[in-house]
């Protein structure tokens, strides 16, 4: 039998590994769920003077919001980006009315990523250049050969500014569920 020492520090080891165990809970790692409704943060479309807010330009709207961790990366550049590019018109026939990248890089940056994948007319590219969009929704990442602070890859249907749907990839940066053809359309 153990003294009621021994007891009184076992309870106590119980009670704080529930609590820490607590603290990774999904909903403590990731703030931005479905049914939330989009953060008021300004973005930036082709220059730094054209600022976008998605909160209003989403707020009458059926979006798909996808998000990669950097332009003229390969996996963005070669599945990601090209993707949603070439279903664009058969998301639009399906009730899209803007299909919107964002990424954490600067506006010229995504503006020229897009013109080389022809995303005009099809993606608007809107860059997040200190990762204010990003981490408002909670879905930042540290990736230093990157330059440091990311988005994690998802993707979302938003509907009149509320998040109908989000997909975001289980290792932050992979090509599964975030993927155009993979949309719950």
């Amino acid at each position: 039998m153990l003294p009621i020492y021994s007891l009184t520090a076992v309870n106590t080891t119980k009670t704080l590994l529930k609590q820490f165990c607590r603290s990774f809970h999904a909903s403590s790692i990731m703030g931005l769920k479905v049914g939330d409704k989009l953060p008021s943060v300004e973005l930036y479309e082709n220059n730094p003077t054209n600022k976008v807010n998605l909160e209003k330009l989403l707020s009458n709207k059926k979006a798909v919001v996808f998000a990669v961790p950097g332009a003229f990366t390969p996996g963005c550049s070669k599945t990601h980006l090209p993707g949603y590019v070439e279903k664009a018109d058969e998301l639009k026939k399906k009730g899209i009315d803007e299909i919107i990248c964002v990424s954490v890089n600067d506006p010229f940056v995504m503006d020229a990523w897009g013109k080389e994948h022809k995303a005009t007319g099809k993606v608007r590219m809107l860059a997040d250049p200190d990762a204010s969009f990003t981490k408002a929704l909670e879905l930042e990442t540290n990736l230093p050969p990157l330059g440091g602070t990311r988005s994690k890859r998802y993707s979302m249907i938003i509907e009149n500014g509320v998040v109908k749907s989000l997909n975001v990839e289980p290792d932050g940066t992979g090509l599964s569920c975030s993927l155009a053809d993979k949309l719950p359309l």
